[in-house]
Order: structure tokens, then C-alpha cells, then sequence
């Protein structure tokens, strides 16, 4: 049977998909599938009973990523609101998937802001990763983790190994590039494309870089570049671009300028971080980013799809 495009595809549809349809269903998009992050541990959301998963499905996004997801501690999971993920599945109808994090060995960055290692890519949180079943896993470093590139890599590796196959994983670096420089950046001390190479080989089925203009240094160009690399790689692989060091909280014409700018680098997704107000993204901006990559139709259609 014939694998329906995301933009246009209803959650009957989605609900059918495995990960290597999801895969085919993103692809068939042509670079129109718009991914909104969703942050957990801070609040339990920005509207009182409505949880910023189904707002950022109501503005526009045809996936929903999960940030902070604290597996061994429900009661941090706020953003939640007592919800499974299951349930935000059922609520949304499009994918929803769980960022897991990668920091170094003895990291302590950050830990007075929230559990990192309650998100860890642990073994024991990616046999948990079975019983959730969330339609995707993405592999990164939230910012100021102290996450490596290798570190990424290493948890591709074992992500792949427990979930098998069928899996759908993103990864790769787009922020968090203080002490290692994000994917993209010239300045960049080690082979770039060579990192991609390994990512794709330990398992990787998207790569993630950051959005020209939403990270100082990122040029068109440059992403641009590597996502032809992935694109031209054997594996038919495909890129993530992410919008986010706290533009996702910028004004609209900002985003709309930014989302253009993706659309150049050929990127199959296009992802809005979570740092807007009450961990999810201004929803006033997931709308623009959503009608500039794909127009008010296809836009209209997923807010209003079930």
C-alpha cells in the first residue's frame, strides 16, 4: 500500500505508519513537514488544560517532539499533565517523539535547570523508550550539557541496536556548540562531513543541523552544502533544520525570513525549538513557519485535521 504524505495525511494514516513508512510519508513531503518541540519540565503548559503538544498541532505542525522527558521520574514530566504518550498521540493524531540526551560522562552543566540525566540515552531508558512506543527518537544535547558529537554517535549506535530496525531516529548537533562547534559552523575543527558519514552508518535516518540565521555563524551555504552530502549519501537519508536559540520566541517576520532561508538548504524538516513562553514555542510563529514553508492550505489542513 502506498505510504501517504505527512502534510496531507490524517491520523487514520499516521496511526498505520511504521518508522520506515514515516521515513517514505517525509520524504514524499518534499521538504514541507514542519516538527514543533514541546519542553516538559518546566510548566504544564502555556493554556490552562490544553497541553503544548495539541496547541502546536492546533498552529500548524505535522510532528511534535518532546523535550526533558524524565524517565525515571513521572512527576517532572509537568508539560504532561498526567497524560501518556499514548494519549498525546490519540490527542493530536500526528507523530510525537522523545528527545533523548546525550551529555558526556561526569557532565554537570546545567544541573540546577532540570534532571538531564532522568533523559539520558541510557540503556535503560531506550528499553523503556519499547513500552512508550513514541513514533520517533531524536539523539542531541539540549544546551549546556557538555554533549560531543561522539557522544551522539555512541547513542545512535545503541539506540539502533535495542529498537532494531524499524526505528526512525534523527541525530546530530544544532545547538549546544560552546565547547564542540554545532554541525554547519565553519569553524568547525573537525571533518564535518565525515561526522555525518559515521552518524548514518551507526543508524541515523535523519540528520540534524541548525537553521541559517537562527545560530550566529550558519550561512545558507554551508547547510546547504552538507544536506546534499546527506541527500547524495547511499542510505536515501534526510536532514532536519532547527530553528531555535530562543528565536522560536522572536517575532513573526523573523521567522519568516529564517524559514525561507531553510527552505534553500533543501532540508525535509523543518523544526521549531521550545523556548517561546512555558516550554513551547510562540504559537503565533509555528503558524508562520508553517505557511511559509507549505503554504495556507496544506497549513489550515493539519490544524483542522483529526
Amino acid at each position: 500500500m502506498s505510504v501517504v504524505r505527512l502534510i496531507s495525511a490524517k491520523s487514520d494514516d499516521i496511526r498505520k505508519m511504521s518508522g520506515r513508512d514515516l521515513k517514505e510519508s517525509i520524504k514524499k513531503s518534499e521538504g514541507r513537514v514542519i516538527m514543533a518541540q514541546h519542553l516538559l519540565f518546566a510548566s504544564t503548559g502555556l493554556v490552562r488544560g490544553i497541553t503544548n503538544t495539541e496547541l502546536n498541532k492546533a498552529f500548524g505542525a505535522d510532528m511534535i517532539l518532546l523535550n526533558t522527558y524524565n524517565f525515571d521520574d513521572s512527576a517532572k514530566n509537568l508539560g504532561l499533565q498526567g497524560n501518556t504518550v499514548q494519549d498525546l498521540k490519540d490527542k493530536v493524531g500526528v507523530p510525537v517523539g522523545i528527545y533523548l540526551g546525550c551529555p558526556g560522562k561526569g557532565s554537570t552543566q546545567d544541573d540546577q535547570i532540570y534532571d538531564k540525566n532522568g533523559m539520558l540515552a541510557s540503556i535503560e531508558h531506550i528499553k523503556k523508550l519499547k513500552e512508550l512506543a513514541p513514533d520517533y527518537v531524536i539523539l542531541g544535547g539540549n544546551p549546556g550539557t557538555g554533549t560531543s558529537l561522539e557522544d551522539i554517535i555512541s547513542g545512535t549506535k545503541m539506540v539502533r541496536k535495542i529498537l532494531g530496525p524499524d526505528t526512525l531516529i534523527f541525530a546530530g548537533k544544532w545547538e549546544d556548540g560552546v565547547d564542540e562547534k554545532v554541525l554547519g559552523d565553519p569553524l568547525a575543527t573537525y571533518d564535518t562531513k565525515e561526522v555525518i558519514k559515521r552518524l548514518i552508518e551507526a543508524g541515523a535516518d535523519v540528520i540534524d543541523f541548525p537553521a541559517p540565521g537562527s545560530r550566529s555563524g550558519i550561512s545558507v551555504r554551508h547547510i546547504q552544502e552538507l544536506i546534499e552530502f546527506v541527500h547524495s549519501y547511499p542510505k536515501e537519508t534526510l536532514a532536519m533544520s532547527f530553528l531555535d536559540s530562543s528565536l522560536e520566541g522572536s517575532d513573526t517576520e523573523t521567522i519568516r525570513e529564517i524559514a525561507l532561508q531553510i527552505k534553500e538548504t533543501g532540508a525535509d524538516v523543518i523544526a521549531i525549538g521550545d523556548g517561546g513562553f512555558s516550554g513551547c514555542p510562540i504559537p503565533e510563529n509555528i503558524l508562520q513557519l508553517s505557511t511559509s514553508i507549505k503554504g495556507k492550505p496544506y497549513t489550515y489542513f493539519r490544524m483542522a485535521s483529526h
